[in-house]
């Protein structure tokens, strides 16, 4: 929903940053038809407090081809347009609030029934008990979205909160979404845009995976070690889990446990967001790592999206082949196998194209390859895998 806006500003307004050509009003949306006077990917933060001031939110979209390096072609006329729409009243996103609140449920009985081995059938109310798991997850999730968000909101980029996608099972979530809605003015804004979410996201699952190191862990169950269970799931670490177990080692904060113990829950929610993380960084159409290789190859991008699903289908073939056959008849094989699929559709679509594809600068460059080796730390190419209860 929007607030009624007040008469939008004057083409006189927009003097010194945006020469007017023509004005084009479709309901409550104004067009502004010009060119820049200062660089394509400053227009938007310089006249939004303008537009602001009138109840608009503001976007720059180009209307015309550009030639190398997104510069103007001579002779074409007005190359872009300045899209001006009523500001958003700022009410309350229900469907953000509905989802939000489901998958603090799913989280809540995932953690409780699954992690802290508690019978939530017969004591429901204990289901509160995992709550230290459900922050964890929840917080590792919507600390990487709103990197984004944030980052998004710095460059004047119309986005939604997050979305959280709430999957009673494993780890209670399926992760959280946001949907970016306007224009993406540049290659920079891209970039950070792009690398917002996994940065924040890691600083967050270090943080909550040196904490779950350091807590007590929890006793398994008698009902649990001798329920007759024919399988379970076996997680592997990545680098960066190794590598944060290791510390807190060092730091004489990590605790010790026994045979019929299990490490603490908050835990997990770190080993998800390692996990997510990584997916999140596959080089491909608009996830993460796709934002980040568009901003810093361009166009080459769809290029190197094109050999994403290859290799994870390469992957799984190699896990298929040299694995033995879990109980259940499916292994982890299946797991790079769909995202395989799903990589391919993502390359299908193709990645975000910004408005001006201008040279990315050194100093983002080098974050991006840092980003990456980063999610390669997160990477393991056996996640988990169902095996025979002892």
């Amino acid at each position: 929903m929007s607030r009624p806006a007040d008469d939008p500003p004057a083409p006189a307004d927009l003097a010194g940053v945006f020469r007017v050509a023509t004005v084009r009003r479709t309901g409550e949306t104004v067009r502004y038809v010009g060119d820049p006077l200062v660089p394509p990917d400053a227009v938007d933060r310089e006249l939004r407090s303008t537009f602001a001031q009138h109840g608009y939110d503001v976007r720059l979209e180009r209307q015309r081809p550009a030639g190398e390096a997104g510069q103007s072609l001579p002779g074409l006329g007005p190359q872009y347009v300045l899209v001006a729409e009523p500001t958003d009243d700022g009410g309350i996103p229900w469907l953000n609030v509905a989802l939000l609140l489901a998958t603090i449920g799913s989280t809540l009985y995932v953690g409780a029934s699954g992690w802290y081995y508690i019978p939530v059938m017969e004591a429901p109310l204990r289901i509160f008990e995992a709550w230290p798991f459900a922050v964890a997850m929840l917080g590792v999730l919507g600390i990487h979205e709103l990197g984004h968000y944030a980052a998004a909101r710095y460059h004047g980029v119309d986005v939604t909160l997050p979305y959280f996608i709430p999957f009673p099972s494993l780890l209670g979530t399926m992760g959280a979404v946001i949907n970016i809605r306007g224009r993406i003015p540049s290659r920079r804004a891209l970039f950070d845009i792009g690398v917002a979410g996994p940065l924040a996201g890691l600083v967050a699952t270090a943080i909550v995976t040196v904490i779950g190191l350091s807590l007590d862990p929890i006793a398994v169950p008698e009902r649990v070690l001798n329920g007759g269970a024919e399988y379970a799931f076996r997680f592997h670490d990545p680098l960066l889990m190794q590598a944060l177990q290791g510390l807190v080692d060092a730091l004489g904060i990590g605790t010790d446990y026994g045979p019929n113990e299990a490490v603490h829950p908050v835990v997990f929610a770190g080993w998800a967001g390692m996990f997510f993380t990584f997916l999140n960084l596959l080089p491909v159409g608009q996830l993460d790592g796709g934002h980040i290789v568009r901003a810093i190859v361009g166009r080459r991008q769809e290029t190197i999206a094109a050999a994403v699903p290859g290799a994870l289908f390469a992957l799984a073939g190699f896990l298929y082949l040299t694995r033995e056959a879990p109980p259940i008849g499916f292994g982890v094989w299946t797991l790079w196998a769909f995202w395989g699929l799903f990589a391919t559709g993502l390359a299908y679509a193709g990645p975000a194209r910004p408005t001006v594809d201008e040279r990315l600068d050194g100093g983002r460059v080098a974050l991006g390859v840092v980003t990456f080796v980063l999610g390669v730390a997160c990477f393991t190419p056996v996640p988990f895998e169902i095996v025979a209860a002892a």
